[in-house]
């Protein structure tokens, strides 16, 4: 089954990376769940160990803070056993959310998941050497997730930021920023050789 997601908290996906420790061969596991929708991170939390009972936690926290409890939610994942095991699945029926796994054998079935997570791990300032502590780890995603939905302009969203699109504020801003490119090529339309570009909001996900 496809599924679509027309505004915010329709449909989420969700995976597990790992995060560099401080010596070769450890590492922590950073949770992560994002709203297609609007890209924004709607849950996240850095643990020692990668286990279904810690996924569900993220996963409840996430639909607390979004406040979408009585909304239909499809979660989407991939194939490994923190998705599947026994607690994420009573947890994602007592919260009323659809489960979603990628198709067997079919390695790009996440793409949302695993371009955040490259965005992540791209970021300036992401520590080579490793975190030395699972606090510090915490510390600096924290940092990313802010500075990610907040600050953030995404080029699928049309360079407005994952929370604007999250609350609805980019129809505004879009239109606002239409206006301006009809004004200039007004006044100066010798600079234009066709369209302006593109600033109607994206569509459905």
């Amino acid at each position: 089954t496809s599924f679509e997601a027309k505004a915010p908290c329709e449909v989420w996906s969700w995976d597990i990376t790992w995060l560099p420790g401080p010596i070769a061969g450890a590492f922590f596991y950073l949770y992560l769940i994002v709203d297609i929708w609007s890209r924004k991170i709607v849950g996240w939390e850095v643990y020692e160990r990668e286990t279904a009972d810690l996924a569900a936690r993220v996963l409840e926290r996430a639909v607390w803070a979004e406040k979408c409890l009585t909304s239909p939610l499809v979660l989407h994942a991939d194939n490994g056993s923190p998705m599947k095991g026994a607690t994420m699945k009573a947890t994602m029926e007592r919260l009323g959310v659809i489960a979603s796994f990628s198709r067997p054998r079919v390695s790009n079935d996440n793409p949302f998941s695993e371009a955040l997570f490259r965005t992540c791990k791209y970021m300036p300032g992401w520590p080579a050497r490793g975190f030395a502590t699972v606090d510090e780890a915490r510390l600096w995603v924290q940092g990313f997730v802010r500075w990610y939905n907040l600050e953030h302009r995404h080029s699928a969203l049309r360079f407005v930021t994952p929370d604007q699109r999250h609350r609805g504020d980019d129809q505004s801003l879009l239109a606002a920023r239409h206006q301006v490119y009809q004004c200039a090529r007004a006044a100066r339309p010798e600079r234009w050789s066709g369209k302006t570009r593109n600033w109607n909001p994206i569509g459905s996900v």
